[in-house]
């Protein structure tokens, strides 16, 4: 079961699990009211065309394009560079999908008092992070993940980092969270 977190403010290794103390664990209901993420618990990863629970969630919101990422430093060129840049707070212009297929990783968003919720993911675990919606990825202490990205159209993969309060998609989430998603 996907487990997420209110972070701590430590500066340590990024790949660590940045718990409070005591740790403060909440709730995949919570974790939706306080930030719009949503979470699904994909099974059958080795027979994902016939799984109906993505099928219809790729229908549903109209995703046409997929591809996959691994990221570990055998396989991601510029590994060291990209895991700094995947990891620094960003938003997108639209929803940000990954279904992890192997390995592990943690992606933070923030809340709607700007805390940090930090949210581990293994395989079968698919999040949908909202356009708009301030967030960033890192990998675990294990450093390896393979993850299928979903598109709406062409795939358009554009961070743009913290901040971009005046960008439309960032105050739509905005008034969208003020509303209680």
């Amino acid at each position: 079961m996907v487990r997420a977190w209110f972070m701590d403010n430590s500066t340590a290794d990024q790949r660590l699990e940045h718990h409070q103390d005591p740790p403060k664990y909440i709730s995949l209901r919570d974790l939706y009211k306080l930030t719009g993420i949503e979470y699904f618990k994909i099974e059958g990863l080795d027979s994902l065309k016939d799984n109906e629970l993505l099928n219809k969630l790729k229908k549903d919101r109209n995703y046409s394009y997929e591809d996959e990422l691994v990221c570990s430093k055998e396989c991601l060129p510029n590994y060291e560079e990209k895991l700094k840049s995947f990891f620094q707070e960003h938003l997108h212009t639209d929803e940000e999908i990954r279904l992890v297929l192997d390995g592990s990783g943690y992606f933070d968003g923030r809340d709607k008092n700007d805390e940090w919720i930090r949210i581990e993911v293994t395989p079968g675990d698919l999040l949908i992070l909202p356009k708009g919606i301030y967030h960033r990825f890192t990998l675990d202490t294990k450093n390896y993940i393979k993850a299928k990205r979903y598109f709406v159209g062409e795939p358009v993969w554009t961070p743009h980092n913290r901040p971009a309060d005046d960008l439309p998609c960032r105050k739509e989430y905005v008034a969208r969270m003020l509303e209680g998603f």
